[in-house]
């Protein structure tokens, strides 16, 4: 089982006590105005994202990680890899991502978790480059992205809902692990 520890962190898969707190996270609709189109998510939804999302660990090798408090065993949300195939003109590539709930945000978690899974993508899985992908108003995500050391790379509109998305990018030869 993939597991990484950080300073507060543990960044392992997905269990079935994960599925309440994080349909509570997807349930907060200032945690979902970045998603998508905003919307939030239901039990049942985030039953088949977590579905989906170890799924992708099983054909991928990588996927979105449960991110775990060390201090309280709390899970505060996740933090991982994915093919961002909502975003066929990206592609192929692997995306970095998090969402964590609001109580945990503007304390670093994020770019604690962000930091531990660029590094499992470019130095256990081997990758050459990791996109990141955000809404353009999103400053605290493209934050994080900034932090890690991604670069702009260029602007687009999602398919789907049409709001305007930053891609950030970074590869291997830029990465400062």
């Amino acid at each position: 089982m993939t597991e990484i520890r950080t300073p507060r962190l543990i960044l392992r898969r997905w269990t079935d006590d994960d599925l309440v707190p994080m349909a509570e996270i997807n349930a907060d609709p200032e945690v979902m105005r970045w998603i998508g189109d905003g919307s939030v998510r239901d039990l049942e939804e985030t039953a088949e994202d977590i579905e989906r999302w170890e799924e992708e660990w099983d054909e991928e090798g990588f996927g979105l990680f449960a991110v775990e408090l060390i201090a309280s065993g709390e899970l505060i949300g996740f933090a991982g890899l994915s093919v961002p195939e909502f975003l066929p003109e990206v592609l192929p590539a692997v995306e970095i991502g998090w969402r964590l709930g609001r109580p945990f945000w503007g304390q670093g978690y994020a770019s604690e978790a962000a930091h531990a899974a660029l590094e499992f993508a470019l130095q256990d899985r081997g990758l050459d480059r990791v996109v990141g992908i955000a809404h353009i108003s999103n400053t605290a995500s493209e934050n994080v992205m900034r932090k890690l050391g991604m670069s702009p790379e260029r602007d687009v509109n999602h398919p789907v809902f049409g709001v305007p998305l930053r891609v950030y990018a970074i590869d291997l030869t830029e990465y400062q692990g």
